[in-house]
C-alpha cells in the first residue's frame, strides 16, 4: 500500500460549552473557518480535494443534515469537493481519517480533509430527542452515562480518587504550560464571532490543585470517586486534519507530519466503554510492528481520569510520553471533534519532539475504542 500521510492539522480554541465564547456560534460556521484556516496553513490546492470527511457524535440541528456538504459550501470549497458526516460518536473525525485513508487505498482520491466539530451548547448531549429501544435496554448497558461507566471503570481497577485527582492536576499544569508557552498557537485558528475573536482555549484551569479538586462532589454516584474535576467538560470545538499520499505531499511541497502506519477498531463492554483503547491501541501497535517501548508520543483521550489511568497501565505506556500538552480533562473533548484533534495533535508532537512512533487512541460511548499509530517522515 503506498505511503499515506498527516499533511497537515488545525483546530479552533476549545471553550466550555454554554458559557464560553463559542457558544453562540453555529457549529457549521466554526468548522468552516478552521477548514479555511487549514488550506490557509498548508497551501493545499482545494481543487484537488477529492471529499471533506466531517465526524459529528450528535449530527443534529445546527450539526444536522449532512454537514459536511454544508460545511464545504460555508468553506468555499470547489463545487466539486464532496463532503460526508460519519459518526462513531466520540471516534468519529479519527474514523474520518481511517475512511479516508481506505479511499485512497482503493485508488478513489490523493488528498482529503478529515474534520470534526461538536457544539455542546448548540446541540445537547443525547441529542434532542433520544428514543432507547426498549428491548436492547432490558440486556444492555449500552444506554448507560458515561459517568457511570467512569465508577465502574475506577471500581474494577481499584483506581483511588486521589489517583484521578492526580492525573486531572497534571493534564491541568502541562496545558496551561504549553498554553503560556504559546505551544498551541499555530495549531488554532482564531474564530470570528460577534463577540470579536476567539484565539485561545478556556476551558483549561491553570493552578488547579488536588486540593481544589478534594473538594468537590462525586458528579455521578453519591458513593463514587469520579468528579466534575475529574472528567473531561462539555465543550465546543472543531478540528481537522489534511490526509493525503506521500507522494501528493511531497509533489506540493506540502507539511508533512507524520505517516499513518497502522489504524484498528475495537468493541468492547459497553458498561466499562471507557477500557476501548486497550485493545484498539494493542491491534494497531502488534498491526504496526512495534510495542509500547517504542513509543515516543502517545494522545490518549481523558475521557475521564479514572478510565485514562487504567488504559495506560494495561497498556503499559509512560505516563510522560503521554498527553504532552495536556489532555482532554485540561483542553476539552467536543466529542465529534476530538479525535482529528488527537491524530494530528500527535502528528504534530511527533514532528516537534523528534521521535519516530505515536499512538493517538479514545474510548467511544456505547463500548468502542480506536487507535492510529503513527510513523515520524
Amino acid at each position: 500500500m503506498q505511503s499515506i500521510v498527516i499533511a497537515g492539522y488545525a483546530r479552533s480554541p476549545f471553550h466550555l460549552a454554554n458559557k464560553g465564547a463559542l457558544a453562540r456560534v453555529r457549529p457549521d460556521d466554526l468548522t468552516a473557518q478552521v477548514i479555511r484556516g487549514l488550506i490557509g496553513k498548508t497551501g493545499v490546492d482545494p481543487a484537488d480535494l477529492e471529499d471533506l470527511v466531517v465526524g459529528c457524535a450528535f449530527p443534529e440541528g445546527e450539526q444536522g443534515l449532512n454537514v459536511a456538504r454544508l460545511i464545504g459550501l460555508l468553506a468555499d470549497l470547489p463545487i466539486s469537493v464532496g463532503g460526508m458526516t460519519v459518526n462513531r460518536f466520540c471516534g468519529s473525525s479519527m474514523s474520518a481519517i481511517h475512511y479516508a485513508m481506505g479511499q485512497i487505498a482503493l485508488g478513489a482520491g490523493e488528498a482529503f480533509i478529515c474534520a470534526g466539530v461538536e457544539s455542546m451548547s448548540r446541540v445537547p448531549m443525547m441529542g434532542f430527542n433520544p428514543m432507547p429501544n426498549p428491548a436492547l435496554a432490558k440486556k444492555s448497558a449500552v444506554y448507560m452515562s458515561m459517568g457511570e461507566t467512569a465508577e465502574n471503570v475506577a471500581a474494577k481497577y481499584e483506581i483511588s480518587r486521589s489517583e484521578q485527582e492526580a492525573l486531572a492536576v497534571e493534564s491541568q499544569k502541562r496545558a496551561a504550560a504549553a498554553r503560556e508557552a504559546g505551544k498551541f498557537t499555530d495549531e488554532i485558528v482564531p474564530i470570528e464571532t460577534k463577540g470579536g475573536t476567539v484565539s485561545e482555549d478556556g476551558a483549561i484551569r491553570p493552578g488547579t490543585t488536588a486540593e481544589d479538586l478534594a473538594g468537590l462532589k462525586p458528579a455521578f454516584d453519591a458513593n463514587g470517586t469520579v468528579t466534575a474535576g475529574t472528567s473531561s467538560p462539555l465543550t465546543d470545538g472543531a478540528s481537522a486534519v489534511l490526509v493525503t499520499t506521500e507522494d501528493y505531499a511531497r509533489k506540493h511541497d506540502l507539511p508533512i507530519l507524520a505517516r499513518i502506519k497502522s489504524v484498528s477498531i475495537s468493541g468492547c463492554a459497553p458498561e466499562t466503554m471507557g477500557l476501548g483503547p486497550i485493545i484498539s491501541s494493542q491491534k494497531a501497535m502488534e498491526r504496526a510492528g512495534i510495542t509500547a517501548a517504542d513509543l515516543d508520543v502517545v494522545e490518549l483521550n481523558e475521557a475521564f481520569a479514572s478510565q485514562a489511568i487504567a488504559c495506560i497501565k494495561d497498556l503499559g505506556l509512560d505516563p510522560a510520553k503521554t498527553n504532552i500538552d495536556g489532555g482532554a480533562i485540561a483542553i476539552g473533548h467536543p466529542l465529534g471533534a476530538t479525535g482529528a484533534r488527537i491524530v494530528g495533535k500527535a502528528a504534530e508532537l511527533l514532528k516537534r519532539e523528534g521521535g519516530k512512533y505515536a499512538l493517538a487512541s479514545q474510548c467511544i460511548g456505547g463500548g468502542q475504542g480506536i487507535a492510529t499509530v503513527l510513523e515520524a517522515v
